[in-house]
């Protein structure tokens, strides 16, 4: 099996091991970075059940799912990757301080792309911690990663051109289409989807109706895959709560999050890896 290239993901979470799925299906050399050993753990089982659900579809030979999936190698450090990879990803949660601290020790490792996937946070204030901030970009991936087909390729003001190509010709080689953006708040994506999304969660705060039939009126007469409050469960109602926080302080209280949102995420209300949000998730995964 020949490698199409090296590429490493930081970061085991929902995106991260997505992320690192889709590439290492697609024949890459895949190094997935993830300190927590049972996260790795989990990360791989989830991994695994990708690749059973791919062979169920008629997508993947099962002999090569298993062989691709098996040649993913987890290290619990950035500083144990190899020199010179083709493209780091980091996919590590949306802090700014964190994202920095963890692009600096990728940069140590000189790889010839760096890419965040961060959903929000400015490109030109992460490109700080890298050396050079040409072959700097973002690399904005979707949840579920398998199924979901665009990147969107976020420009910041010192990035080459080259390093926009090298972003796309990865893509195209994982299967996925592009959006290239500049950097502005929310990108393109992350504002349109949460503004839909905040919309949504103030029409339950309101009584308009329930988050089913909310959730239905959108996939019915629109087509979206999934209801914005489902898909809000998906993602992680923390994690929209620090999109809308971050959005508002940069665009303005159109973005303010709803009381609603506040108050789930203060019980402990997350959507699908707690169990619970505006759907009861008692295993955890099922969409």
């Amino acid at each position: 099996m020949a490698d199409a290239g090296s590429i490493a993901v930081v970061g085991a979470g929902t995106m991260g091991m997505g992320i690192a799925y889709v590439f290492a299906m697609a024949g890459f050399a895949t190094h997935l970075v993830e300190p927590d050993a049972g996260r790795a753990r989990s990360a791989a089982e989830a991994m695994r059940k990708a690749g059973n659900e791919a062979v169920r579809r008629g997508k993947a030979d099962a002999a090569t799912a298993e062989e691709l999936l098996a040649s993913v190698r987890f290290v619990s450090a950035v500083s144990d990757l190899p020199q010179d990879l083709d493209l780091v990803i980091e996919s590590v949660p949306e802090r700014l301080d964190v994202k920095r601290a963890v692009l600096g020790e990728i940069d140590r490792r000189a790889p010839r792309l760096i890419a965040s996937n961060t959903s929000s946070l400015s490109i030109d204030a992460l490109s700080a911690s890298v050396g050079d901030p040409s072959r700097f970009l973002g690399m904005h991936f979707f949840n579920p990663v398998w199924s979901l087909m665009l990147v969107e390729i976020v420009r910041g003001r010192a990035t080459s051109d080259a390093a926009i190509e090298q972003a796309k010709a990865f893509s195209e080689a994982i299967g996925k289409k592009t959006a290239v953006v500049a950097d502005h708040p929310g990108f393109a994506t992350s504002r349109l989807d949460l503004v839909l999304a905040l919309e949504a969660i103030r029409m339950v705060e309101d009584g308009v109706s329930t988050p089913e039939d909310i959730d239905r009126a959108v996939t019915t007469a629109y087509r979206h895959p999934m209801g914005p409050l489902r898909l809000s469960d998906v993602v992680g109602l923390d994690v929209r709560l620090d999109i809308a926080r971050h959005l508002e302080s940069a665009l303005g209280p159109h973005f303010a999050p709803p009381k609603l949102l506040q108050d789930m995420v203060a019980r402990g209300h997350l959507g699908r890896k707690s169990g619970k949000g505006f759907y009861d998730w008692p295993d955890g995964s099922a969409l």
